[in-house]
């Protein structure tokens, strides 16, 4: 089947090449809707909401099934331009789309890509300052903020503290368009520096404050996630290329380690959306200037790809009962990496849980039952394409009695709270507080 497609994709439309320069909102959305035009077996474009403005939050869906969920398809996705005056990465995204879409039927490791993963595509989550800029500038611009002047980086809930901003129209459309997909890996593409950076971005002692750091039940995995980036991008994996800026050795870094924030997006999708997500800071220049566009492609595109294909890490299956009813809602972690916000299965009864190679086991938690335990070894080469399957069979019959799939099984409010010291975690020493305001308008 892979070489029928491999020889259709000679067949295929081509979209027009897209230039290497910046592209405006009625630039970017006449070559989103040319592309769902083009190839609509593999795409399906959509908009997840509006701007302050009343611009469209555009999402392209890249995959086999693209307009339908399917099970055992890991959900992926990468979001750019949520500070307007970041450029790279937005520009980027379209040049990946473009790559993917242009090489399904002719690259083998791309064609398998896209048929066993749904990739998501937000080339702007602000594309109100992405147009309010009038002068580009390296350090930072008017269009940082989104219409209301509210940094979106900041206007997520916190699972550390409270969070009391007005959320904004972006910031709602984003936590909304989670709910309706089983996102499990993903990252958000920024510049002003050059590194991966992984959560926590906020913390308390109890998560490693204390030690100039906030690290995560899955801090190996993270740490992991980071590398596979940063080691593939020949700029980034050295670590001190900006001038003026922090040295981070191999191109990675804890967020809460670089300097604290609060309300940010990547600790928001790990805690609430059960989504893995890093953050990208790709060109020492928030907004450079557009002939340095290829230059930006060359250095990350094998790191863009090659990060999509970490969403089939670890553990993948269904959960169900005797009758063969899958179960919603089901409590599915690693006995010792809880998350204070557990991991749950979707409404067909599907979890995804990222997991270097190892032995673990699986501590499956219903409401009323008694945990059903099941050990797994993930080798250390992954399936082609595909996690480790494990469908889970519990020994009893008839539905669990569950909350519905569409209310929020985690309150929004900080999880963190009632942890001892919390007050000394939103209180960093000296040096902290020097390098949050050093780096205040970086991330």
């Amino acid at each position: 089947m892979d070489f029928v497609r491999l020889w259709l994709g000679l067949l295929l439309p081509l979209v027009a090449a897209l230039d290497f320069g910046y592209h405006h909102q009625e630039d970017m959305e006449a070559f989103l809707k040319n592309v769902a035009q083009n190839y609509s077996s593999i795409t399906r474009l959509h908009s997840i909401g509006k701007s302050v403005k009343g611009r469209n939050l555009w999402v392209l869906v890249v995959g086999r099934f693209p307009k339908e969920h399917r099970i055992g398809i890991p959900e992926f996705k990468y979001v750019a331009n949520m500070h307007g005056d970041e450029t790279v990465g937005r520009e980027l995204l379209l040049h990946l789309i473009e790559h993917l879409v242009t090489n399904d039927g002719k690259d083998l490791e791309i064609t398998n890509l896209i048929n066993r993963t749904r990739i998501h595509f937000m080339p702007s989550m602000n594309p109100d300052g992405f147009e309010a800029v009038i002068k580009p500038d390296c350090f930072y611009s008017i269009g940082r903020e989104n219409n209301n002047y509210y940094d979106l980086n900041r206007n997520f809930p916190d699972a550390f503290e409270f969070n009391n901003v007005s959320r904004q129209p972006e910031t709602v459309a984003v936590m909304e368009w989670l709910k309706t997909e089983t996102f499990v890996l993903s990252a958000n593409l920024h510049g002003g520096a050059l590194v991966a950076s992984y959560p926590f971005d906020n913390g308390v002692p109890a998560t490693g404050t204390l030690h100039s750091r906030s690290l995560t039940p899955d801090d190996d995995v993270f740490q992991h996630l980071a590398h596979t980036y940063a080691s593939r991008n020949p700029t980034m994996k050295k670590g001190d290329q900006c001038k003026n800026k922090m040295n981070f050795p191999n191109g990675i870094t804890n967020g809460y380690s670089w300097y604290p924030l609060k309300g940010g997006m990547q600790d928001y999708n790990y805690i609430w959306a059960q989504c893995f997500e890093i953050t990208l800071e790709l060109s020492c220049c928030k907004y450079p200037h557009e002939e340095k566009l290829p230059f930006f492609w060359n250095k990350n595109k094998a790191s863009l790809i090659e990060y999509i294909k970490q969403v089939h890490l670890g553990v993948k299956g269904q959960v169900f009962d005797q009758n063969g009813n899958p179960l919603p809602n089901v409590i599915v972690e690693v006995q010792d990496r809880k998350h204070i916000c557990p991991y749950r299965t979707n409404k067909f009864g599907e979890y995804y849980l990222l997991l270097l190679p190892g032995s673990y086991v699986i501590n499956v938690t219903v409401p009323g039952h008694d945990p059903y335990l099941t050990k797994v070894v993930i080798p250390e080469k992954s399936q082609n394409f595909s996690a480790l399957k494990k469908d889970i069979l519990l020994p009893f019959r008839g539905q669990v009695d569950s909350i519905p799939v569409s209310n929020p099984s985690c309150p929004k409010i900080p999880l963190y709270s009632d942890l001892p010291s919390h007050s000394a975690a939103t209180k960093p020493g000296l040096f902290l507080f020097l390098v949050t305001i050093f780096h205040i308008f970086v991330k």
